[in-house]
């Protein structure tokens, strides 16, 4: 069954405001299903999680039933999956907990291609634990990045790398690296908040040790998510209240955890199982078809997009590595990318100008902490919105 974005886009209520949205990589428009789940969350008993009072046992089964979505959709196992505020808090909290294993003379690897969220906790815990940093560069013209074996070593504790980048799309070979950072005896940290918007993810075959995602990127609430095998967390020790429990995965969740935000989490979930309907009998497999399929949908957009802006005079797209998301950083020879974005959203087109917290790529970029415009699919993006868009872009130069 061919991907049908009409019946998509008739599940999202926020798009009958008219608005084309290209502003997905950061932050997804969210479908009925997920803001119906939270409101019967939130309307239904609920109470800290037991096994005696309805609210108990109602909070118990959306934490039990996020946990094991987002196993699903990760290819992780449930007993491993970790909630918390944000992807950035989550990965704090982690590389504080990381820290407290270090030792002075160890090093840790991070890019110059990953969001700061991937980036700033290490070199805040690094400092700390007084831990050397090394960092792993990326080309410029080809946003393609080095070879991690370069920056390697037996003291090596952990490597922080992007699944995809949120500012290029560059995707970088994580599999490779995974194999590299392993064979020096370290953990792979992946970010992979900008990754699974757009691809199938199976964190076994990625290699990835440590997995983290934000829900909000792929059509669901805000919260973060960190995947890891049980035995690993096993071996961790956060810091902690006293009566909290000191089960994995609970240990690493610090306070009581937003169900309302769970309950739409494990309904995107399922939302994006449904996207291919007619496949595999479970989610799993229906998600692995699903992300295809998005896939299938939206390379044929972005392709749409690169071609109609290398017709435009003074326009450059800077995302060229050979795999990579569809998401467009575009410059401009003499014209600033904030007037775009500003002209583009008085037409109602959504395409944000920014560093987007990629400081580091920005600056290596050549583009400071200012960044540029960047143009992002998502699975409800259409031809209409690609039209909207090219005519947009089309004005604003010519003008």
């Amino acid at each position: 069954m061919s991907y049908d974005v009409a019946a998509v886009r008739s599940r999202f209520p926020a798009l009958r405001a008219g608005i084309a949205h290209f502003d997905g990589p950061g932050g997804s428009q969210v479908p009925d299903a997920v803001a119906g789940a939270v409101a019967a969350a939130m309307t239904s008993p609920l109470a800290n999680r037991g096994a005696i009072t309805p609210g108990e046992i109602a909070a118990d089964a959306i934490v039990l039933g996020a946990r094991a979505a987002m196993a699903d959709l990760l290819g992780a196992d449930p007993r491993g999956i970790v909630f918390g505020r944000s992807m950035t808090a989550v990965t704090f909290d982690l590389a504080r907990t990381l820290a407290a294993t270090w030792s002075p003379g160890d090093e840790i690897v991070v890019t110059r291609l990953d969001h700061d969220a991937n980036i700033r906790p290490w070199l805040v815990a690094a400092e700390a634990a007084g831990v050397t940093v090394r960092w792993l560069d990326f080309d410029p013209e080809t946003t393609e990045l080095d070879d991690v074996s370069s920056v390697l070593s037996e003291r090596t504790r952990l490597v922080a790398v992007t699944g995809a980048s949120n500012l290029v799309g560059t995707r970088p070979p994580v599999r490779r690296i995974a194999d590299a950072v392993h064979a020096a005896g370290a953990l792979l940290m992946v970010d992979g908040v900008h990754l699974t918007a757009h691809a199938p993810v199976d964190v076994a075959a990625l290699g990835a040790d440590l997995y983290a995602c934000s829900p909000y990127k792929f059509l669901g609430p805000h919260c973060g998510v960190l995947a890891a095998a049980p035995d690993l967390l096993e071996t961790l020790r956060p810091a902690k209240l006293a009566p909290s429990a000191d089960t994995v995965p609970e240990r690493f969740e610090l306070g009581t955890l937003p169900y309302e935000l769970l309950a739409g989490t494990s309904a995107a979930v399922d939302f994006l199982a449904g996207l291919a309907p007619g496949g595999a009998a479970d989610r799993r497999g229906a998600l692995a078809a699903s992300m295809q399929a998005v896939h299938a949908h939206e390379e044929p957009l972005r392709e749409r997009i690169e071609k109609g802006l290398a017709e435009l005079p003074g326009v450059r797209v800077r995302s060229r590595a050979a795999e990579r998301t569809p998401t467009l950083l575009v410059t401009f020879d003499d014209r600033d990318p904030a007037q775009a974005y500003r002209f583009l959203a008085q037409r109602r087109i959504s395409a944000p100008a920014s560093s987007f917290y990629a400081l580091e790529a920005s600056r290596r970029l050549g583009l400071g902490d200012t960044g540029s415009l960047r143009i992002g699919l998502a699975p409800y993006t259409d031809d209409a919105d690609v039209d909207r868009l090219l005519d947009g872009l089309a004005a604003f130069v010519g003008g």
